[in-house]
């Protein structure tokens, strides 16, 4: 007589190896759980159509410029990431990056500081300012939406005063910080090395977790589907390095940004921090009766995304290798959000992944970056992300309705 354990059991082998991870996937999206289905589908759409209007879209040159463009940004929105999966949202993550690029400057500039000591002190600042967004929210209850409005308008004005009369200062072409931004690409052998090391990195992390799961009697990959998998991602990487390296290759800078993709991705997923501020994000009471420190993960998340908010100011302006009273300004702090939210975090918390921003960004530059080789103006832009983002929120609300149905099911 077949037991309904029996049949989990059966059922948990039959999705052992790659057709069962298939089907895992179209179950889950069957489920409302997209994860980053719609982001990717959408990035392929947007390449075609761009490439279609335009052959230089994808051009090895374009696409060099085009990463560059989007470290800084995705920095950013590495930061809002944070915030989202706690249910928060930080609107000050623009003025905080001008204002860490401003100090920079001026210390490095205008007071003759060492950058690293300059750079040091940028970026402790944006901690601060993420502590002190914590203590509010922590102590006295105020939302985070009106927190960082006051920190937008705050900032900004801190910012002109830092600058002063100065105006625009310039960073100095011959320094290390801005060779990073503009000049510094990876070499060839190095590049595909890295290549080969992640790979490795992919398979070594999900035969262990996999290892994990099977201990405590959970379905998991075979070594085939693990092996496949990491043999895909090589592949991939592969034909980037080759593509990009047809001209300058890969810049350091966007090397940077993925790294700090992937450090996020792990602590996220693989820590008891990560799991802490999904359950927060979930439900905060039922995470605070679990025995989570709710508080200590609100202050963490805002402390990150100020930090990266800082980072991202310093890399925009040794991209620029200049600071003026618009760093920060203009679009910098709508495009980081977007790309959170397009990227396939969600607004209502408790779902999303660093990789949301790595992907998010990806998509905004490349409107931006399509857009202005049709030499159409930045009007047409801004209403064509502003689409895309509206659609994100849709897509991530019927899922959620999706999930909630599927489960009282």
């Amino acid at each position: 007589m077949t037991t309904t354990t029996d049949r989990q059991d059966e059922r948990l082998q039959s999705r052992d190896g790659l057709r069962g991870a298939l089907t895992d996937v179209v179950e889950r999206a069957r489920g409302g759980d997209l994860g980053m289905i719609p982001v990717v589908v959408g990035l392929i759409v947007i390449w075609t159509v761009l490439q279609v209007l335009n052959p230089v879209f994808l051009s090895s040159a374009n696409l060099v410029n085009l990463t560059l463009e989007s470290a800084a940004v995705g920095v950013i929105a590495l930061g809002i990431v944070c915030v989202l999966l706690v249910g928060q949202i930080d609107l000050s993550v623009g003025s905080v990056s001008g204002l860490s690029g401003a100090v920079l400057a001026v210390l490095f500039v205008v007071k003759g500081l060492p950058v690293w000591l300059a750079i040091f002190a940028a970026v402790v600042l944006g901690a601060v300012v993420g502590w002190l967004y914590a203590q509010l929210f922590n102590r006295f209850g105020v939302p985070s939406f009106v927190i960082t409005l006051a920190g937008l308008l705050g900032f900004l004005g801190l910012q002109l005063y830092v600058l002063g009369t100065n105006g625009s200062i310039n960073l100095p072409f011959d320094s290390g910080l801005v060779n990073f931004a503009q000049f510094a690409f990876v070499p060839a052998w190095l590049s595909y090395t890295l290549a080969v090391v992640a790979a490795g990195a992919l398979f070594v992390s999900g035969f262990l977790h996999a290892r994990e799961r099977r201990k405590a009697g959970l379905s998991a990959r075979s070594m085939t589907a693990l092996a496949v998998r990491s043999v895909a991602l090589l592949a991939a990487l592969g034909f980037v390095v080759w593509y990009l390296g047809q001209t300058r290759g890969v810049g350091w800078m966007f090397v940077f940004f993925v790294a700090l993709v992937l450090i996020m991705h792990y602590l996220l997923s693989r820590t008891k921090w990560g799991r802490s501020v999904y359950a927060v994000g979930g439900n905060v009471e039922a995470a605070r009766r679990a025995g989570i420190n709710v508080k200590a993960v609100f202050t963490t998340v805002f402390v990150l995304c100020s930090t990266f908010a800082a980072v991202g100011g310093i890399m925009a302006a040794a991209r620029l290798a200049a600071v003026n009273p618009s760093s920060g300004g203009g679009d910098v702090n709508l495009n980081a959000i977007a790309a959170a939210v397009i990227g396939g975090t969600s607004l209502f918390g408790g779902r999303g992944s660093a990789f949301g921003a790595l992907l998010g960004v990806v998509v905004i530059q490349s409107i931006s970056s399509g857009l202005t080789l049709l030499n159409l103006d930045s009007s047409i832009r801004f209403m064509v992300t502003g689409a895309v983002l509206l659609l994100a929120v849709v897509v991530d609300s019927v899922s959620r309705r999706s999930r909630t149905s599927h489960g009282r099911a």
